[in-house]
């Protein structure tokens, strides 16, 4: 690979593989978006052939565009995980997935409820949990679809299966914060609401976290629950934007994550792109650097794996990605004029995507 750049291969925090088809879906901001494309993409999951098939192309997009980890949401159908699981699989993949948890505020096509939710979701843990390079999330979509046994059923099974992850949706949208505070009167914030049902703690990730206070933070980074900053999409979804520089001073995890469909991209390069966007008008500096660690041992430690990858030191697992510095002409031309690494890392985050990927390794194969 003379000439290109070798880096470890990409983490993806937060992404929904039953959303692919509906990414580039136009007019919405969250909760008429869900209605409107979100729900009625995810009810073709209950058809296992359907879910193969997306499952599919979803982990190839992923590798083809050197993301060699991700943490994804399935549906509320078990045959969505299994056909994601066993895609991941046969790539060899690193994938951490789980059923959606939703028994109310919900289409009655996507509904499951507090004891089916649960059964099903102790039954795929036992199914997939630690086989090869498979862990599962306990995936309750996020406070305002489940009820209150469900929340207490869903903090259950991250405490009963030790190693499990659990993954939600915090503070992304100013009306659905104040929707959780009319439906949950007694808590002190949205992220209370999790909290109070045993859902904060480490290998908990959440993304969004737009609109929280200082005590949030201090909570998530007490807890070793992780944040997930998902820049395309909330600049796609018009949410709001991330304050990676307090997250960062009060010992916050941090990941990045494309969340496709409201995400715009399966390029973890495009979204550093939008990422260094959001910072620039929070009045934020990402370097490249940071950038890239926040996408490869940033986002390896939110989900606790910075023991097995996230950079090259002996042992870990050879996930990598190969860059292309020359992979358009515009690319080339700029590169020709970039002095430093930094430069050059620069370059490749606002000017590259997919094309750069020249090629992904997973497990040492080139795939």
């Amino acid at each position: 690979y003379r000439g290109k750049l070798v880096l470890p291969g990409f983490v993806d925090t937060h992404i929904h593989y039953a959303q692919t088809d509906i990414i580039a879906s136009y007019g919405e901001q969250l909760l008429a978006w869900l209605e409107r494309y979100t729900f009625p993409a995810e009810r073709r999951f209950a058809d296992p052939a359907h879910a193969a098939e997306v499952s599919s192309f979803f982990c190839d997009e992923l590798l083809r565009n050197g993301t060699t980890t991700a943490l994804a949401f399935a549906t509320v159908h078990p045959a969505s995980v299994d056909a994601l699981f066993e895609a991941a699989q046969q790539r060899r993949m690193r994938l951490i997935a789980g059923k959606v948890l939703m028994d109310r505020n919900c289409p009655d096509f996507l509904a499951d409820t507090a004891q089916t939710g649960y059964a099903e979701s102790k039954a795929l843990i036992e199914r997939w949990h630690g086989r090869d390079r498979l862990l599962y999330a306990v995936t309750p979509r996020f406070a305002p679809t489940s009820t209150n046994e469900q929340m207490t059923l869903a903090g259950r099974l991250y405490a009963e299966h030790p190693g499990v992850y659990l993954q939600s949706h915090v503070a992304e949208n100013r009306a659905e914060v104040a929707w959780v505070a009319e439906l949950y009167p007694e808590a002190r914030s949205y992220l209370d609401v999790y909290e109070r049902y045993g859902q904060l703690g480490p290998r908990s990730v959440y993304a969004h976290c737009i609109w929280l206070d200082d005590t949030d933070r201090q909570r998530m980074a007490a807890s070793g629950a992780a944040m997930s900053f998902c820049p395309t999409s909330n600049l796609f979804l018009g949410s709001g934007l991330f304050d990676l520089d307090r997250a960062h001073e009060l010992g916050v995890r941090v990941g990045i994550g494309t969340d496709v469909g409201g995400g715009t991209s399966f390029s973890m390069l495009q979204t550093l792109n939008e990422a260094y966007k959001v910072l620039q008008l929070k009045g934020q500096h990402l370097s490249a650097e940071r950038a890239f660690y926040l996408a490869t041992l940033g986002g390896a430690r939110s989900l606790y794996l910075d023991d097995r990858i996230g950079n090259f030191e002996p042992g870990k697992e050879a996930d990598f990605v190969v860059l292309d510095p020359q992979a358009t002409a515009l690319i080339t031309r700029r590169m020709a004029r970039a002095n430093t690494l930094s430069e050059r890392l620069f370059v490749l985050m606002m000017l590259g995507d997919d094309r750069c990927v020249a090629r992904t390794h997973v497990l040492g194969e080139p795939v």
